[in-house]
């Protein structure tokens, strides 16, 4: 479950205590261990902390099961918040890419032929070990041919099982080819690494990063890929964020941290805004880098930054929040040339809640959302998704070619210095995209 409990920017374990409310309901005593009381703790850990707090119905039903009392305590506003009991693993989100480790979107190609095409394979994941490649196009799921119409039924089945059989082939000159079988078993995807690039074309180096996600700790692994840069003389960057979830703010600023020039360990970073409780807070990216214990200093960081003008980011639907925080909070301090599709529009940040008493009373963690995230010039509220400046769908040119490949849509557009034009595209109209296996669990769930 670690791919979705990385949907919430910050990790922090807060102490609460059960019955803290003033109210006549929230006054009651329930026994230790019945769902009343743990719906309770819910209740008032969410009144302490969670963004939309002044909209929570003031007589919620403490007698509902636990998962369906915290829905009725959500927004509608919100898409993100979830919570899970940690000792039962069905309680928390699932999807495809975490359960199997990879992803696919069904796509609609210039001429109406549609597709089932592979986009995304974990290093090290049970779809890597079975054979699956990006860029393979599904033509069955356990037997079922898979379309448009029948994706999110299939999809559906695919997340209640422990082994998929799929009927896989390469998409070549509009046609598919040496169909085979494949069997992916339910399994563990190891973290990834990130992919480095340094591309050469006329006389100019440009660097290339594929981040899949932020994990805490990531700064020294960061500063390692930008030391490196440096010494082969990078001139440019290219940022891949097009299937990152987010994760840890920190990392994320660590990251930011390494590109422009002019920054200061005073240099504002990020500003969180929470409820009546919360507030406002205000971090530098030094302050911010920090946070996270196992993080490198800003000093020691800026010594390998780049020192860039400007940055090429890619993004997908698929891109968000703490990846998002890294398109909206270099603005201030550099030119961002934007280029893919718009981001998932996840604009805020969040820490898990959970009962840290000895011994423990209650086995459920909250993933609540608890501020809108702001950049340094207070320009947030993308709840809608950060758009591109240059729109273009890594489905323009099929075969999909792997990530990091020079010739690949998105990086060969950034290469071009942001222009690209499918010929496909003028023809015969755009690439379509019908149907996702990656739309944020949380969102598929609820």
């Amino acid at each position: 479950m670690k791919n979705f409990l990385k949907l919430q920017c910050v990790v922090l374990s807060i102490f609460l205590i059960s019955c803290t409310g003033n109210n006549d309901e929230s006054a009651t005593v329930f026994p230790d261990g019945s769902t009343e009381s743990v719906n309770l703790w819910v209740q008032d850990s969410m009144k302490r902390y969670y963004y939309w707090a002044d909209e929570m119905p003031s007589k919620p039903d403490y007698h509902l099961p636990v998962k369906d009392f915290f829905k009725s305590l959500l927004s509608s506003k919100d898409r993100f918040s979830f919570l899970a009991d940690t000792e039962d693993s069905s309680t928390y989100p699932r999807s495809i890419r975490n359960m199997y480790g990879f992803d696919y979107s069904i796509v609609q190609l210039p001429g109406n032929e549609v597709i089932t095409v592979v986009k995304m394979v974990l290093q090290n994941s049970p779809a890597f070990n079975a054979g699956l490649e990006r860029g393979m196009v599904i033509t069955q799921v356990n037997g079922q041919v898979m379309t448009a119409a029948n994706a999110e039924k299939i999809a559906s089945s695919i997340k209640d099982q422990t082994v998929v059989n799929l009927t896989v082939g390469k998409w070549q000159n509009g046609a598919v080819t040496g169909e085979k079988n494949i069997t992916v078993y339910y399994g563990f995807s190891f973290e990834q690494p990130i992919l480095s690039k340094v591309f050469e074309k006329n006389g100019k180096k440009t660097g290339y990063l594929y981040i899949y996600d932020f994990p805490d700790g990531m700064a020294q692994a960061l500063n390692q890929k930008f030391g490196a840069f440096k010494a082969a003389g990078v001139q440019e960057l290219i940022l891949d964020l097009r299937y990152n979830y987010g994760g840890s703010v920190s990392s994320a600023a660590a990251l930011c941290s390494l590109i422009p020039s002019g920054l200061s360990s005073g240099s504002p970073f990020i500003i969180f805004k929470g409820n009546k409780n919360g507030g406002e807070v205000k971090r530098t990216f030094a302050e911010q880098i920090a946070y996270d214990p196992k993080s490198i200093d800003f000093t020691t960081l800026r010594a390998n930054a780049l020192g860039l003008q400007k940055v090429f980011i890619l993004t997908s639907n698929s891109t968000a929040s703490a990846a998002e925080i890294v398109v909206n909070n270099l603005r201030p301090y550099m030119q961002v040339i934007q280029i893919g599709e718009v981001t998932l529009g996840k604009d805020m940040a969040g820490f898990v809640v959970e009962d840290k008493r000895k011994p423990r009373k209650i086995s459920w963690q909250i993933h609540p959302v608890i501020y809108k995230v702001f950049n340094a010039n207070g320009v947030g509220e993308y709840s809608n998704g950060i758009s591109p400046q240059i729109s273009v769908s890594e489905f323009a040119g099929m075969p999909l070619l792997p990530l990091g490949d020079p010739n690949e849509i998105l990086i060969s557009s950034a290469l071009n210095g942001g222009y690209f034009k499918s010929l496909d595209q003028g023809k015969n109209g755009a690439v379509k995209v019908l149907y996702q296996s990656d739309v944020p669990p949380v969102m598929m769930e609820k």
